[in-house]
């Protein structure tokens, strides 16, 4: 259907008679209407509205010409593998900043019982702009393997590394069990992010380099994951927990290349009476490195059960304690120098 549309889009382009164009593009219309339309159907039919709607022939030839490069022509930049000539049809990829999500996503062998773990959403969302199938993508704050299975969902081989040997034998076995279209590799290291020689571990694994990074570390000590003394939950002050936090940075750089992304995903925390900004104490830890700032994005923050079921206790805290209650974090893309 393909190659049958852009060889009627290109008889158009010597047709002289505008209403004759409109009446084609009329008919093409109704091929690309229905109640269940793929994204690309979606994006088609748009397109040809916008030809129907050109006012004059000159316009609507450029609009045919431009979805007939759309329709035959790939475009992509160095980093994704996003077709530029037909940008409209992802209409599901997030560019704005603020990035709002009613509800996590439960497809496959997801979970959200494992307690502190991010919704798959972002992990997808960031794969999608800022990596290419059969990139290498790492996760240094493993936990329960959401990244890994994005990965395997979305055609990227992925390596994560976990400090507790029994959360590593859970998460290998959910993301052995997620489908694997794409045929890529999956590793889980055991060990500690902030000591590990991710050079060496790469090495032995053939793997030359990573092409992505996507930071999610505990939130300081809000929740404990282990009794662990190197892990970044159990850190004394804060001035530990960053620089345990810029450890793991070292290691990352050491194995991502330059040109390519990292993300870190990360809220705030309350301590005294007092807001603790440590998503951007966290940022400035990769920014002290050779990476700069791409963007600061705000995602809304969903409440567990059981601060749900106390929100008019919250909220009652919040007007006597003078604060306001987290309701967002933060996901810090940054572009290695």
């Amino acid at each position: 259907m393909k190659r049958l549309l852009s060889d009627i889009l290109t008889t158009l382009l010597a047709e002289k008679n505008y209403a004759v164009v409109k009446k084609q593009i009329a008919s093409l219309q109704l091929t690309f209407t229905s109640k269940k339309q793929s994204p690309r159907s979606r994006y088609v039919h748009t397109e040809l509205q916008q030809i129907y709607d050109a006012q004059t022939l000159d316009r609507a030839q450029y609009y045919i010409r431009r979805l007939i490069r759309g329709l035959t022509e790939i475009k992509t930049s160095k980093v994704n593998n996003l077709n530029l000539n037909r940008w409209k049809e992802y209409d599901d990829i997030i560019t704005d900043s603020l990035w709002i999500f009613d509800k996590r996503d439960r497809s496959g062998t997801h979970t959200a019982e494992y307690w502190g773990n991010f919704i798959p959403q972002i992990p997808n969302q960031l794969l999608r702009r800022f990596t290419k199938k059969g990139d290498w993508v790492l996760d240094p704050f493993l936990g329960s393997g959401t990244t890994l299975i994005e990965c395997k969902k979305l055609g990227r081989n992925g390596i994560g590394i976990e400090l507790q040997s029994s959360i590593a034998r859970r998460t290998h076995k959910r993301v052995a069990h997620e489908e694997n279209p794409f045929a890529v590799q999956t590793e889980i290291l055991i060990g500690d992010s902030t000591q590990l020689d991710l050079v060496r571990q790469f090495r032995s694994l053939g793997i030359s380099s990573a092409q992505f990074a996507i930071l999610h570390p505990p939130y300081w000590d809000i929740i404990q994951f282990s009794k662990k003394k190197h892990d970044l939950s159990n850190a004394g002050s804060l001035q530990i927990f960053l620089s345990s936090f810029g450890q793991v940075v070292d290691r990352v750089n050491a194995v991502l290349d330059s040109g390519r992304y990292l993300a870190v995903v990360i809220g705030d925390k309350y301590c005294d009476s007092e807001w603790i900004p440590l998503g951007f104490f966290t940022m400035q830890e990769v920014l002290r490195r050779d990476f700069k700032l791409k963007s600061i994005i705000v995602k809304n923050f969903k409440q567990t059960k059981a601060k749900r079921s106390q929100e008019e206790l919250w909220r009652y805290r919040a007007l006597v304690g003078c604060f306001y209650v987290f309701k967002h974090e933060y996901i810090f893309l940054l572009q290695k120098k």
